[in-house]
């Protein structure tokens, strides 16, 4: 797609480009789809607009607990642009901080693998006896510095002070459990868990402030379960990509390497459906 005048590409992410537009960044969700660290070659088509409609839901609804980056959703009128209807985000410059901000409220994903092993979840002690997909006893900040070449490195308490210093810890550790207990709440009074979810944060230059950035409570940075079938002891059925996954754990002829393989119809169709339900749950 040739850009239109004015419009530079900042980067490609494994789902977003970034892009820049006089003093504005835009955030464009494509289709691309990424598991395991690895960009799937087939996309899945219309997934980038639910992305977006989902981000922008949650962002007009948490604007009174945290401020954030959002500037509109639509092109200005001298932009012609149309591959970015309803998938751009135009948001302020933001100096994001290189620490990611994960709250959890049970025991799934990497969480769950620490718990077994150690014990412990993000550096925190846990009771013993837990099982997999358990609620925690308290939702849990664990913050993880982000790594563009793998998975993100999950940090303990004292080591993200020590990135953060304590007064910023304390600050993004207060927004991120208010913003996940408020959309818990949310997301269960219509039938869905938020079982943990990943935030970002920076810093707007020339004011200071700390605003709420990238994207929010989408199934991409998000686990969602739907609570009419969840049994802890055992992982639950959700509305992300880990319909995408299991399938490609199914696989015996792919080694979770680049390249990805090629997907077939129906986990294109059964991936969007999961995406689809979410939206529409989540937004009505």
């Amino acid at each position: 797609m040739s850009l239109p005048p004015g419009v530079t590409l900042l980067r490609s992410g494994k789902v977003r480009d970034l892009y820049a537009w006089r003093d504005e960044i835009w955030l464009v969700a494509s289709d691309r789809i990424s598991a395991y660290d690895v960009i799937m070659p087939t996309p899945i088509p219309g997934k980038g607009k639910i992305l977006t409609a989902l981000s922008r839901h949650w962002f007009g609804h948490t604007e009174k607990l945290c401020p954030n980056h959002v500037i509109g959703y639509d092109l200005p009128p001298e932009v012609d642009a149309p591959d970015f209807t309803g998938r751009l985000t135009r948001a302020k410059r933001v100096e994001i901080f290189q620490v990611e901000c994960v709250a959890r409220g049970y025991l799934a994903g990497s969480g769950w693998e620490e718990y077994r092993t150690q014990g412990t979840v993000g550096g925190h002690c846990l009771p013993s006896g837990l099982t997999e997909s358990a609620r925690l006893p308290e939702p849990l900040f664990t913050p993880a510095r982000k790594n563009d070449h793998g998975h993100d490195e999950n940090l303990t308490p004292d080591q993200a002070r020590a990135a953060l210093g304590k007064e910023l810890y304390a600050d993004l550790r207060n927004k991120t459990l208010q913003l996940y207990s408020w959309a818990a709440t949310y997301a269960a009074a219509r039938g869905i868990i938020l079982a943990d979810t990943k935030l970002e944060f920076g810093r707007e230059p020339g004011t200071g402030r700390i605003l709420l950035a990238d994207e929010i409570f989408t199934p991409d940075s998000s686990r969602f379960w739907p609570a009419d079938t969840y049994e802890p002891g055992r992982s639950q059925p959700s509305f992300d990509k880990q319909y995408l996954r299991d399938y490609l754990k199914s696989l015996t002829s792919w080694n979770k390497t680049a390249p990805g393989p090629e997907l077939p119809p129906t986990v294109v169709q059964n991936t969007f459906a999961k995406y689809h339900e979410a939206l529409d749950r989540l937004t009505r």
